[in-house]
């Protein structure tokens, strides 16, 4: 045992004076007898997007015998060197690549110092570019359709309406011509959800485009493929009460008595009245029964009809539900069957006329109620009021005024 203790001691201070005569720097003879050099690496590498380019930023290392970084893409065939001007790791080092191609990249960096060593590398790995592709995907901001703008100052200037953007949205531009004939411009910034412009000349265009950035902090903006029409904008204007007529088509309801004729419904008193200051129909009674219509001529074809006003009796017949036909020419086209006919629809439409809306009140049919039509409605000129039923369930109708209204654009 004693013997084995002994050898094992030898050969481990033969091992500790093996050791202990090797020289620092023997190690130089596996790299030539010179010293590897690895210059400081760059750090926090961020990507600013642009349009077929992209501009890198980083940190500069404080390592002072930097001289320069170099940059490499494309498989290392391609470089550009941004020189070192600071060393101070609180300043920023930015290096600009055009012309590439919309594609992902990846980018190598090394920073060199005077006797050409290079660092460890930096790789920035999914580097996307943008161009037209990106731009054709791009959409004008959304208006908001349920209620597109607002009148505001009698009408002389008008509240345009969109929606929340759903990207990274920069502006919008609007544009429009004033009551003056001057084209004017106007910035929707993305956290405004409207914007008014003034003086707007009705009838006129208004254009909107939007912009864009890919990402926070893109060096490039980028524009919709091409800009939108605003929808239509346009005044609610009262019907010309004046140039309606009477006209009485087959199967129209009767009157009670002269001074209540249908002429009652447009003479302008738009408050409740009693007999016999209305229009009152006649009472068949027997067999009659709903619906039941009156007809007359407008004076005049409207091309957008927007609502209709309804008054009642102050007491009773009133309709409670009631739908509002229209047409422009009445030519072959006046009703060929009763309205209480059940095909009596399917006539009408295919005479050309167009149900502009079905009316239903819930009270006594007195108050005045608004209605509206149909959206872009046929030009109308004739009007047929089907009543379907009274507040009383009589076959007898009473109403005290009606008013229409349309949409103008000048």
């Amino acid at each position: 045992m004693k013997t084995r203790l002994k050898i094992f001691s030898i050969f481990f201070l033969v091992i500790y004076t093996i050791s202990c005569s090797r020289k620092a720097t023997d190690y130089k003879s596996f790299l030539n007898g010179k010293e590897r050099v690895y210059p400081g690496s760059v750090t926090n590498v961020n990507v600013l997007p642009g349009k077929n380019r992209v501009m890198l930023t980083w940190n500069p290392s404080p390592d002072p015998s930097i001289i320069k970084y170099v940059v490499y893409w494309n498989n290392f065939a391609d470089s550009t060197i941004v020189e070192a001007t600071s060393h101070d790791p609180k300043d920023l080092v930015k290096c600009l690549i055009p012309d590439l191609q919309e594609y992902t990249y990846a980018f190598f960096i090394n920073s060199f110092d005077a006797a050409g060593n290079k660092s460890v590398q930096t790789q920035v790995n999914n580097v996307r570019i943008y161009g037209d592709i990106y731009a054709l995907n791009l959409f004008n901001r959304p208006v908001d359709i349920e209620e597109p703008f607002l009148l505001t100052d009698g009408d002389k200037n008008v509240q345009l309406k969109f929606l929340t953007p759903d990207t990274i949205n920069i502006n919008t531009i609007i544009k429009y011509t004033n009551t003056e004939g001057a084209l004017i411009s106007r910035f929707l910034a993305p956290t405004q959800t409207s914007i008014q412009i003034d003086n707007y000349k009705f009838g006129t265009p208004v254009s909107y485009q939007s912009s864009y950035i890919p990402k926070t902090g893109a060096i490039d903006t980028f524009w919709t493929n091409a800009a939108d029409i605003f929808p239509s904008i346009y005044k609610i204007v009262m019907c010309d009460k004046s140039q309606f007529n009477e006209v009485t088509f087959p199967y129209d309801m009767g009157i009670y008595e002269s001074g209540t004729r249908v002429s009652k419904l447009w003479d302008g008193n738009n408050t409740v009245r009693g007999y016999p200051d209305i229009y009152h129909s006649d009472d068949p009674g027997g067999s009659t029964t709903m619906p039941r219509s009156l007809s007359f001529d407008m004076g005049a074809v409207y091309n957008n009809l927007a609502m209709i006003e309804e008054i009642g009796r102050n007491c009773c017949n009133n309709p409670v539900d009631f739908e509002v036909w229209g047409i422009a020419d009445t030519t072959n086209a006046t009703p060929g069957l009763p309205s209480n006919d059940p095909n009596w629809k399917t006539s009408m439409q295919n005479k050309g006329w167009t149900m502009l809306t079905e009316a239903i009140r819930a009270d006594d049919g007195q108050a005045a109620m608004k209605f509206n039509f149909i959206d872009n409605p046929p030009p109308v000129r004739f009007i047929l009021i089907r009543v379907i039923k009274t507040a009383t369930n009589s076959s007898s109708v009473n109403m005290s005024q009606l008013t229409f209204w349309y949409k103008s654009t000048q």
